[in-house]
């Protein structure tokens, strides 16, 4: 097994763990937040006649049926899917929130009276609303991740008549099928009946690929924990206690875990940033309801309006930074071939926005009209790159077993 990571200062945030020459299990920090077990597989491995395996991901059929899912399918037990489905809809709102803002500028004739008042002024307070809690419900998803490694897939061994794969690690007529196990998962999103309840019962085998026995299940690897850090595996005690009493849930971490684990965790930095910048964010929400908002002196208005936007889009920007950087290996390269990068990416251009937006505002309540038009502006490109974010993110969610092509 290898861990690395974007700073050697935090926990890592990739393991390999190799099954077999072929097949790798590929864990990812954000992955196992989502649920999401993703099967590395060489190309000789998906051209073999040996191998009985998945098709890559990437894959056009496999793109379509991905965005089939996500207007059939509606995990609502699930907190992942939640999280991507409330960001999904606080962004449309926030889109018809630019277009009340902005609009006015560039098509004057569609202007009604009061329509920045108080088409702005609802849409920003539920939009700010819906972010808040989609922010919470991200923070949950950050404390209950899995702290043990799980595999997710069974790897079934079959007898036929098959050609040799040399070097293959496979006995000469012996094939292996590679399907999905949810049986072997021990992750908190499968648990159907409610969103806060334990995973259920998990299958106890874990044995590999050398094992004598005709069907092996890979699922959590606790052999791992001498490769963790003393922090890590205190973490893992704790959760495995409480696993042990069908509970694996919960509603916030000991007092101790956020000094010896969370605070370690890039994803629990990004995703606590993202909460503290939606609860400011909120502020600039209710500030802008009719009977406030036009009330507001200027100084009042920079002060609670414009000021929590722009220290909450401040929150957005390294949130979505540090999404970004958690999906990478390297700090300064970028993770193209990962979703996860692209939603961090999307959230960090919508942060800009946002951000930008309140700063233009500034000059717009001095009484600068080029304000208000660059303000509407950045809210409108701003709330795109969010919606594109979060539909990403959708998509992300209901691929519960991503397959990797590796060379």
């Amino acid at each position: 097994m290898s861990a690395t990571g974007p700073f050697s200062s935090l926990n890592p945030t990739r393991k390999t763990y190799q099954h077999s020459p072929h097949i790798h299990h590929h864990w990812t920090s954000r992955n196992n937040r989502k649920g999401r077990h993703a099967l590395g597989l060489t190309s000789s491995a998906i051209a073999s006649s040996t191998l009985d395996t998945p098709t890559p991901t990437t894959s056009v059929r496999e793109v379509l049926k991905g965005l089939t899912r996500m207007i059939t399918y509606y995990p609502y037990w699930d907190i992942s899917y939640l999280v991507a489905v409330i960001f999904t809809f606080g962004s449309v709102v926030w889109v018809i929130n630019s277009i009340f803002a902005f609009l006015p500028y560039v098509q004057p004739s569609t202007a009604f009276a009061n329509e920045t008042l108080y088409g702005g002024g609802m849409t920003a307070l539920i939009g700010a609303t819906i972010f808040e809690v989609g922010s919470v419900l991200l923070m949950l998803e950050a404390i209950n991740e899995k702290s043990s490694a799980c595999f997710g897939w069974a790897i079934k061994k079959a007898f036929e008549d098959s050609e040799d794969v040399s070097g293959g690690g496979i006995e000469k007529g012996q094939q292996l099928h590679v399907r999905p196990d949810w049986d072997a998962c021990g992750h908190h999103h499968k648990n159907k009946r409610n969103l806060v309840g334990s995973a259920g019962k998990v299958n106890a085998k874990t044995a590999t690929l050398d094992s004598p026995s005709s069907s092996s299940s890979l699922g959590n690897d606790a052999s791992t924990t001498k490769d963790m850090t003393p922090a890590d595996q205190a973490h893992q005690r704790t959760q495995d206690s409480g696993a042990a009493g069908q509970n694996s849930w919960q509603w916030y971490p000991s007092v101790k875990a956020p000094r010896t684990h969370y605070l370690h965790e890039l994803g629990f930095l990004a995703c606590s940033s993202q909460m503290l910048g939606a609860t400011i964010f909120w502020i600039a929400g209710f500030t802008a309801l009719p009977g406030i908002n036009n009330k507001l002196s200027q100084g009042l208005a920079d002060g609670v309006y414009w000021t929590p936007q722009v220290v909450g889009g401040c929150g957005f920007i390294i949130s979505g930074t540090l999404f970004m950087v958690e999906t990478q290996a390297k700090w300064w390269k970028p993770a193209f071939g990962v979703l996860g990068w692209h939603i961090g990416a999307w959230n960090l251009v919508g942060g800009i926005g946002f951000t930008l937006s309140a700063i233009f505002g500034y000059w717009y309540q001095a009484g600068q009209s080029w304000g208000g038009y660059e303000a509407g502006l950045s809210t409108f490109w701003g709330s795109w790159a969010f919606l594109v974010g979060s539909a990403i993110q959708w998509y992300e969610s209901l691929d519960k077993h991503p397959v990797e092509k590796h060379e």
